[in-house]
C-alpha cells in the first residue's frame, strides 16, 4: 500500500475524501434547496423529479425527510431538533473533511465511527425509500453510495495508521 511519507495514510485517500465530501455536500445542499423550494411553492418541480415513483422532492418533504422521521415522536414536529436530513448531511461531510486533515489515530477512529453511523442512517432511509415510500430518489441513492465509499476510505486510513503504529511502537 502506497502511503504519504510515513503517515500510513494511503496516497489516494486525501483526493478521494475531498471528492466524496464535496460531492456529498453538493447533494446535501441540493436536497436542502429542493425541500425549501417545495415548501415555498408546492408546484416546484426539481430536476430530480423524473416521475411519480422517481421523485426526490416527494422524499425530502415526507415525514422521513426531517429527523429521519423519528425526531417528531419525541419532540414537536416544528422543534429546532427536527432538522432536514440534508442539514445533517452537510454537518457530516464537513466533519469528514475537517477530521480528514488530521492523521491522528483518534481522528481516524472518529471518521470510522461517524461513517458507521451514516451507514446505519443510510440503510434505514433506503429501507424507508423502498418499502414505505415506494420511491426511487436519485439524490438519496447517490448519497448512500458516497457514504459507502467514505466508510471504505476511512477504514483504509485507519488500517494504514494502525500498521505504521505497530511498526514504530
Amino acid at each position: 500500500m502506497a502511503s504519504n511519507s510515513c503517515s500510513g495514510v494511503p496516497k489516494w485517500e486525501r483526493r478521494t475524501r475531498l471528492f466524496l465530501c464535496i460531492f456529498g455536500l453538493f447533494l446535501s445542499f441540493y436536497a436542502l434547496h429542493v425541500e425549501i423550494s417545495r415548501e415555498r411553492d408546492p408546484e416546484y418541480r426539481a430536476m430530480c423529479d423524473l416521475g411519480d415513483s422517481v421523485s426526490c422532492s416527494k422524499v425530502f418533504t415526507s415525514r422521513w425527510g426531517r429527523g429521519f422521521g423519528l425526531v417528531q415522536f419525541f419532540f414537536a414536529k416544528d422543534s429546532v431538533l427536527n432538522q432536514p436530513n440534508s442539514l445533517l448531511g452537510i454537518i457530516f461531510y464537513t466533519l469528514q473533511l475537517a477530521l480528514g486533515q488530521s492523521v491522528s489515530s483518534r481522528a481516524a477512529f472518529l471518521l470510522v465511527l461517524a461513517s458507521w453511523v451514516s451507514m446505519a442512517g443510510s440503510l434505514y432511509l433506503a429501507g424507508v425509500l423502498a418499502f414505505i415510500l415506494g420511491d426511487f430518489c436519485v439524490v438519496c441513492v447517490s448519497t448512500y453510495v458516497v457514504n459507502i465509499l467514505l466508510l471504505f476510505t476511512n477504514l483504509k486510513r485507519r488500517t494504514g495508521l494502525e500498521a505504521v503504529k505497530e511498526k514504530t511502537g
